[in-house]
């Protein structure tokens, strides 16, 4: 069977990632840094980032568009494929980004990386944060 090596991003760990935490794993930074990795950022997590920012619950550092815009990570946008997935999916978690996430890591077989214990439930290839 041949190793997965694409990568999806849930929204928390692309924030630390820009931060700088220390609660970023190195076994998740080790992946973040092969250059044989595909490494996706999901046009849902930027919708959230945005909508969040506005609203006062999340606060991320003021050039994070800077450092997306520089980063190596691809942008996954949202298809069809990936709505339509959404319909299938236990609601074990009900956080719409969260769900296009889970949907987009079926659709396109990715590995999710989360430490969303909520998210760990469901039926997908995941590395832990």
């Amino acid at each position: 069977m041949e190793k997965n090596n694409r990568f999806l991003l849930d929204t928390h760990i692309f924030i630390w990632w820009m931060k700088q935490e220390k609660r970023l794993k190195k076994e998740i930074e080790t992946v973040l840094k092969n250059p044989e990795n595909q490494i996706f950022l999901s046009v849902a997590s930027v919708l959230e980032i945005v909508i969040k920012k506005k609203i006062g619950k999340l606060k991320v550092p003021q050039d994070w568009k800077v450092d997306l815009r520089e980063s190596s990570f691809l942008l996954l946008p949202i298809s069809l494929e990936n709505a339509f997935q959404l319909e299938s999916l236990p609601l074990f978690h009900h956080d719409p980004f969260d769900r296009m996430l889970i949907a987009q890591t079926k659709v396109e077989g990715a590995t999710l990386i989360t430490g969303d214990e909520k998210i760990w439930k469901y039926d997908i290839p995941i590395l832990k944060a």
